[in-house]
């Protein structure tokens, strides 16, 4: 499977103001080209490649194969749809091969290709992205955030074989609790929306304020919020896959296509509810546990939260409270999450798939999970 491995650049000031102009003559280039494609209506890499080529590298000054990567950029960004011209930021992430990158992972050290000519240049990283490296095959991204550059590297990573589950961990997906197990594990989102609703309302104090050192606070708390749900997500499906793998079992999740238009919520919930990386959280589960062997399957989640599993009787009633199940036939009771989670369990198992079939991919219209 492929990782993506985040790796923060060390330049030199000289060294960063030239990663900066390659940065903003790529993404020129890229804009002349889409309008150039926007004008023409040809949006295949083929036709842009001949009809800009030349143009693009003698007018901006890039390499053979910066000039053949602002191509294929522009290219894949009308593969989606071709109803609206596409634009890119001047400071836009720019992809790199191994023909103008050099990533050298046991020195720490990256040779990179830019309007100033090759640049050598350490990089730092953690021990799981040093080991993730040593893979590192294909296009990896240059990214200019918050001052700082990072590569974002594409990495090869060997898949455990999948072993054949004894049963199924159910997983339920949630606002007041972002996960539960059908174990009766909870993991709670209290302090997620505590962090993300006080910094909700620091910056609507701030924005309202609008001076030059609120702008400047704002820019401070930018990604924090973001950076503390990405950690949260990412401790949560490491416990949730080593509870299955060291259980011997698959984990059932909910298919969340489309979850936001079917669930409703009151109108104080609406911020907390559009938020939520429900498909985050998704991911870092189907990646991790593909690492490991641990089989992965989405069920149906309708009605899981009204079926009773004594009965099997669904009513709209036996949901009680949002925290509150209790069935309005046979009277069974208990934490609405938990149910749900064990129908999903339920239904994995009634569905088992077969193991060389049921890992799902965590690549989504070619992109990888980041570590």
């Amino acid at each position: 499977m492929k990782l993506i491995a985040q790796i923060k650049l060390q330049p030199t000031e000289q060294q960063a103001d030239a990663l900066q102009r390659t940065m903003e003559a790529a993404n020129r280039a890229a804009n002349y080209l889409s309008d150039l494609a926007w004008g023409t209506k040809q949006f295949r890499q083929y036709d842009l490649h001949h009809a800009a080529y030349y143009a693009i590298r003698e007018q901006f000054g890039l390499s053979a194969q910066a000039a053949v990567r602002v191509v294929s950029k522009v290219a894949d960004s009308y593969k989606i749809d071709k109803d609206t011209k596409r634009t890119f930021r001047l400071l836009g992430s720019v992809a790199f091969d191994d023909r103008i990158l050099r990533i050298v992972p046991d020195k720490n050290t990256v040779s990179i290709w830019t309007l100033d000519g090759r640049q050598h240049m350490t990089f730092v990283c953690g021990d799981r992205q040093a080991v993730v490296l040593q893979g590192q095959r294909g296009e990896s991204d240059l990214v200019y955030r918050d001052g700082e550059f990072y590569l974002l590297a594409t990495c090869d990573v060997d898949e455990a074989p999948a072993i054949d589950p004894d049963g199924f961990l159910g997983v339920d997906f949630g606002i007041a609790n972002i996960a539960v197990d059908s174990d009766g594990s909870i993991y709670q989102g209290k302090t997620v929306k505590n962090v993300r609703y006080r910094h909700r309302q620091l910056r609507q104090k701030l924005q309202a304020k609008g001076t030059k050192s609120t702008r400047r606070r704002l820019k401070k708390l930018s990604g924090k919020e973001r950076k503390f749900a990405t950690w949260t997500n990412h401790n949560i499906s490491k416990s949730i896959v080593a509870k299955a793998k060291d259980t011997n079992q698959g984990i059932a999740i909910e298919e969340l296509g489309g979850i936001r238009d079917r669930v409703t919520v009151r109108r104080s919930q609406r911020a907390t509810l559009h938020s939520w990386s429900f498909f985050q959280l998704r991911s870092f589960i189907e990646y991790k546990a593909k690492l490991n062997g641990v089989v992965v399957v989405a069920v149906d989640p309708r009605n899981t939260s009204r079926t009773c599993p004594a009965c099997g009787n669904v009513d709209k009633a036996n949901r009680k409270t949002q925290s509150e199940f209790s069935c309005v036939s046979c009277g069974f009771s208990g934490l609405a999450d938990h149910i749900a989670a064990g129908n999903i369990s339920s239904r994995a198992v009634v569905n088992r798939p077969n193991v060389s079939t049921a890992q799902t991919t965590v690549q989504r219209q070619g992109q990888s999970p980041c570590l």
